[in-house]
């Protein structure tokens, strides 16, 4: 990697003192814990190093500067936090997802699903439980992408069980695909994000991205494809045997549910959580949990995810009939 430097000016005499600690100690801190070289030069602070180095350690002033504005003082805690979560976020850099689209990089942001991704490209078949909005849709499409565009497949195929197949879809107008593409409509959103529009209606059109609702899966045979089965909560143990016997040579599969939000009827056995019982020991097969601590979407969905967790394991009260 091409060395780097970098120039902080200081905002006044006393600041370099502050950032640097008693007897320089946060200074040895940083240097010992990010590598690169800092020194004090007249009225700026100058680092150099690698670009990753010199980036992290920029990063780490930048927050240590607003502590200090703000409190008066960088304490020894504070200073070790910021450096934890700034080796991790360079740990999890190096596990970003390439696709091939301007230089475009799709990066894990907890070590959640830093392990999420490590399971994709270890293993062929990846089962992922976790809640709304902690990124296991939007990273298997990411690495779906990643497989595409490497040569590692020859097409995507994305999965969603439409639940309120039957009667309730009659009622809808078009043809089958436009009844369903509701259910559908996520995976899109999530390769729409990726990649620009002309892009994708190219990839659907040639049929190298299709997706399609589960029932459409039968007496296929996929070979050299990434699937992604997406709200696998919502399948029963048939629906789920069907579709995991879809794969064929050179293919991957990755699932995905949220046991928290099944529309299945409360008689009925989840197929996801069948599956994942069932061949959790089996030799190429990955088990991956993702918790409210791996939610990126806006902060107050982790909070809504609290909220119900909280009140679904609460004893209920007993509750007692009067007359009046």
């Amino acid at each position: 990697m091409s060395h780097a430097t970098a120039t902080i000016p200081l905002l006044h005499p006393d600041e370099a003192r502050l950032l640097f600690g008693p007897g320089d100690a946060h200074l040895r801190r940083i240097r010992d814990s990010l590598g690169a070289t800092v020194v004090l030069r007249g009225d700026s602070i100058v680092l150099e190093g690698t670009e990753d180095q010199v980036q992290h350690t920029e990063d780490v002033f930048q927050h240590l500067r607003d502590i200090v504005k703000r409190d008066g003082i960088a304490h020894d805690a504070v200073v070790g936090r910021i450096l934890n979560q700034e080796i991790t976020q360079s740990t999890l850099a190096e596990d970003s997802i390439d696709l091939f689209e301007k230089a475009k990089r799709i990066q894990p942001k907890t070590p959640g699903q830093k392990n999420y991704v490590d399971a994709i490209r270890k293993h062929d078949l990846i089962f992922c439980k976790g809640p709304a909005g902690c990124g296991k849709t939007y990273l298997a499409v990411a690495m779906a992408l990643n497989a595409l565009r490497s040569e590692q497949v020859r097409r995507i195929v994305l999965v969603r069980p439409a639940v309120e197949a039957g009667e309730k879809l009659g009622f809808l107008p078009g043809d089958m695909m436009a009844k369903v593409n509701p259910f559908l409509r996520p995976l899109l959103d999530a390769m729409n994000d990726m990649l620009n529009f002309e892009q994708v209606r190219l990839y659907m059109e040639n049929d190298v991205v299709e997706i399609v609702p589960l029932a459409f899966m039968r007496g296929r045979t996929l070979n050299d494809t990434f699937i992604i089965l997406d709200e696998a909560q919502n399948t029963t143990v048939t629906q789920m045997k069907m579709f995991l016997t879809r794969m064929g040579e050179g293919s991957k599969i990755v699932v995905t549910g949220d046991a928290t939000q099944s529309d299945l009827p409360h008689d009925t056995v989840s197929g996801f959580d069948d599956a994942v019982r069932r061949l959790k020991k089996i030799e190429g097969v990955g088990n991956v949990e993702l918790s409210g601590e791996d939610i990126v979407r806006h902060r107050l969905v982790r909070e809504i995810v609290k909220a119900y967790d909280q009140q679904k394991s609460a004893p209920r009260r007993a509750t007692t009939n009067s007359s009046r």
